[in-house]
Order: structure tokens, then sequence, then C-alpha cells
């Protein structure tokens, strides 16, 4: 076994054992029907925490069974992106058709829409229309050049706001993403989540988003567009048939012109004719992809949030329920928050430099502090003393509305050259 993987597995029985003693204090009867929840009711406490961070997935569904009752997925989409990064560049133009995409050149031009703002939308523009046809539907807007480059730049802040909400980020496109925010464990923990991402988005980067929560992806992207601009939607498991029957069958993604003509040749027009359409019918006109859109009609998707790519930092923050000084509280808290990153962080095999701590108190001032460490480590400990040292400092005599701990600044742990303090054990 090498150094590392006994390193880890010296932790895990040590955490082991600490969980089985919290355990003691429930009856056989009650440690098989009990939750997390049940466990620790406080999110803060670090006893709960040793059993979510050190557990196996295996190993936590034999301490309390399955450690989350519902799949809680975010769909995240940014309202009007690019014309609205566009505003936020140039004030002026608030409140007024924006129009981005190719050159007008006064209703020649060849190119198309690529976005535009809700109020050129009351004129009929749209993504995708001829620059020329959007001219001539609205010759006052202000037509501007595609900013990529800018775009990405927004983009990238977004998306790492998003990521430190949820276990799991799959960025989709420049302006949206899926986030798999199940270890909230009831869809109003959500709700809150939700309002932080959009408050925080909006305070940030002075752009607004649309955020649809629902058990499964295609729901939540459906529900995302439902309340758009700015609209929060949420889909519990019980009300996802409800929701979905009344709309038309091309708001399930996927369903164009095409395959809507098809539809509505065999009386097909909404999701509930789909969803109580004969499930043969449908193959023999569709072939597999008929199961598919049956099913999506149905509510069922179980695709899963992917996340694509290397994390280049992990992180937790929680919101609290109530706005609180209490400091025990407060460093309970960041304590639990340091050792879910670390596990998460061994997980994945890396160890990290890098520990950023932040606070917002009441109004949404918010404050960080981070601290670059002399060698890369995993250990617990370490992190959690940085942490508490960082947020001794930046604590101030205010009401804290959320704290957060982040770790970056990643290496490999198999290739990094070993501490002479790791020597000897």
């Amino acid at each position: 076994m090498s150094m590392r993987k006994r390193r880890i597995a010296q932790k895990w029985w040590r955490y082991r054992r600490c969980i089985c003693e919290c355990l003691d204090i429930f009856s056989m009867t009650e440690r098989e029907s009990c939750t997390f929840s049940h466990i620790f009711p406080h999110f803060h406490n670090p006893a709960a925490n040793l059993i979510r961070v050190y557990c196996k997935r295996e190993d936590r569904e034999t301490v309390m069974q399955t450690p989350y009752k519902n799949r809680i997925i975010l769909h995240v989409d940014m309202d009007s992106f690019f014309a609205s990064v566009e505003v936020r560049e140039r004030p002026k133009l608030r409140g007024k058709p924006v129009v981005v995409g190719a050159d007008p050149k006064g209703g020649a031009g060849r190119g198309v829409v690529s976005t535009c703002s809700y109020e050129a939308r009351e004129y009929g523009v749209r993504s995708g229309m001829p620059i020329s046809q959007a001219f001539q539907l609205c010759p006052h807007a202000a037509f501007l050049p595609v900013n990529l480059k800018l775009y990405h730049e927004v983009s990238a802040n977004v998306m790492e706001t998003m990521g430190r909400y949820a276990e799991k980020i799959q960025q989709v496109s420049v302006d949206e993403a899926y986030l798999d925010i199940s270890s909230a464990e009831s869809f109003e923990a959500a709700e809150a989540i939700a309002r932080d991402i959009m408050d925080e988005i909006r305070e940030d980067e002075h752009i607004t988003c649309s955020v649809g929560i629902a058990p499964n992806k295609v729901v939540a992207k459906i529900a995302s567009d439902f309340r758009k601009p700015e609209g929060l939607t949420v889909v519990k498991p019980g009300e996802v048939q409800a929701f979905l029957d009344p709309m038309p069958v091309t708001k399930i993604p996927g369903i164009g012109k095409k395959t809507k003509e098809r539809l509505t040749s065999i009386g097909i027009s909404t999701i509930s004719d789909l969803a109580a359409a004969d499930i043969q019918e449908l193959i023999s006109i569709f072939g597999k992809s008929g199961i598919r859109m049956h099913g999506l009609a149905c509510g069922t998707d179980e695709g899963e949030v992917e996340d694509r790519g290397e994390r280049k930092s992990i992180a937790r923050e929680v919101t609290f329920l109530e706005d609180t000084s209490d400091r025990d509280l407060i460093f309970k808290t960041g304590e639990s928050l340091a050792e879910d990153d670390c596990m998460r962080l061994i997980e994945r095999g890396f160890c990290c430099r890098t520990v950023t701590v932040k606070i917002r108190y009441t109004g949404f001032v918010t404050k960080t502090k981070a601290h670059t460490l002399e060698h890369f480590t995993d250990d617990p400990a370490v992190i959690r003393r940085c942490a508490a040292t960082l947020l001794s400092e930046v604590l101030e005599e205010k009401s804290v509305r959320l704290i957060g701990v982040k770790l970056s600044n990643f290496e490999s742990g198999e290739t990094r050259q070993a501490t002479i303090d790791e020597f000897g054990k």
C-alpha cells in the first residue's frame, strides 16, 4: 500500500470510530429508520460531517440508508446573456432595445441575430433571425457586434459562482448549466440556494439569470424558462405532471418544428397528449426517439449531471436560515465546510495550497480572505486550522448571512513530493 493510501486508510478508521460513537446514542430501531437530518438536525454539526465527509457512499448508506431522499437539480439560464453583458458595459442602453449580432448595414446586412434584449423582443426580434429582418422590425435598436472574449470572461465568473453551491455542475453552453444540489435534501432549502445564486450573480456581475428546480434535468430546464426574465420556478416531485401537461410539445428539449408537425398530424399538440399517446404508435413513427419523447412527456429523465473538465477549486457555502452573530455557530459551520471540502479534495486525489474563506453579512456585504500554505496538503487538521484563522481575521461584529470555504491551487497527490513530516508515519 502506498504512503498516501495508508494515510487515507488511517484517517478513515479514525473517523469511523468517531461515527460509531456518535451513533451509539440511537437504539437499533431508531438507527434503521433515521435519516441524516434526524441524526443531526443542524448542518453545522461537525459530527454530522464526519458521516457525510469521511464515509464512502456505500458506507454512508449502511450507516443511515439513503443520504438524500430526492434528486434535486437546478438549471440556471442567464437572461439574454450577450445583450445583458453589453448593457452592463453601456448603462445608457438600459431599458432600450439592443441587438447583438452581425452589422445590419442599414437593412442590407447578411448575418443573423445572436441575441437581443427583452425590449427588442417586444418588436418581434428573435435570436437566429436574419439581421436585415431585425433592422426592419426595430431600426432604432442599438446594433452591437459580438464580443466573445468578454462573454467568456463573464461566463467563467458566473460558472465559478455556481460551482460553489453544488456537488456537481455541468456547463452546457456559455450561458447555462445544470447543478446537482441533492445534498440540500429539501426543495425548500434548494430554493434558498437558488435565490443566493441569483443574488450573487446580480451583485457581482450586474446581470440576471432564471432558475428552474426539479427532480431531473429536463423538467428543471423547462422550469427555468417558465418565468423569464429573473424567474425562479420550483417543481416538486409530486407536481411534475401537472406542471408539464398544459404545455405545447415544443417545450420538451429536442422537439423542433418538424417533429411538432408530425406529432400534430396524429393529434398530439400538448405534453399531456404526448404522455397519453400509444407508445407503440410513437415507436412506429419516430423509432427509439418515440420512447424517449414519451418518457420526457411523463416527466421521466434519468440523465445525471456530468461534471465535465478538471475543477480548479473546491468550495462549499452555507446560507443560514436566519442571519446570525453567534460566533460559536459561525466557527463550527466553517470547520464543517472545511472538513467537507477536504474529503472532496481527497476523493479527487489532489492536495491544495490555498484556502479561502468568504463571509456575507446582512445587506449582502461580502468579505473574502485567502492564505497560501507553505506546502501542498490534504490534511483536514491543517486546512481546518487555516480556515479558522482566516475566519477570525475577517469576521466582524455583524450578523452573518452566508459563510463559505474554498480550496484551490491544486497538485496531484500521487505525484507531489512528500514533506519530511510524512516520513515515519
